[in-house]
């Protein structure tokens, strides 16, 4: 279910840094929510400069490069996670694309289970029916 959009703008980045961002945020994900990486979703949107503006000055013009990302997690997840994607996501993308780790924003959204579809499933309809499945198990 992690799904991250990193928003960044499309001045000179290379196909190698942005390769480089989707392979370390989902690492990132994988190891702070102990998830399987095929549940990880990572996505680019490359932004033109003369349509990002940062302190009022587009960065076509000269106005400083300042990724933002946004992230999804279940509820659930603890503030300790939440804060530890949030530190490594902005680390990462401040040495990646070689920016001011000032100018690096982003905001965590957390999803309730059943507001959430996996395969055409409920999320909370998907982990009730795990849960059951390992009862059975060790039964």
């Amino acid at each position: 279910m992690p799904i991250v959009k990193f928003h960044l703008a499309d001045k000179d980045i290379s196909d190698g840094q942005i390769e480089s961002v989707v392979e370390q945020a989902t690492q990132i994900y994988a190891e702070v929510l102990d998830s399987p990486v095929e549940r990880i979703r990572v996505f680019v949107d490359l932004h033109a400069p003369n349509l990002i503006g940062v302190g009022g000055k587009l960065v076509s013009k000269g106005g400083k490069n300042a990724p933002f990302f946004e992230f999804i997690v279940m509820k659930g997840r603890s503030l300790e996670q939440r804060q530890a994607i949030a530190e490594q996501f902005t680390d990462m993308l401040a040495a990646t694309l070689k920016v001011d780790k000032a100018d690096i924003r982003g905001n965590c959204y957390t999803v309730e289970p059943e507001n959430w579809s996996i395969a055409g499933s409920l999320a909370s309809e998907i982990r009730k029916a795990e849960i059951e499945a390992r009862a059975q198990a060790g039964a």
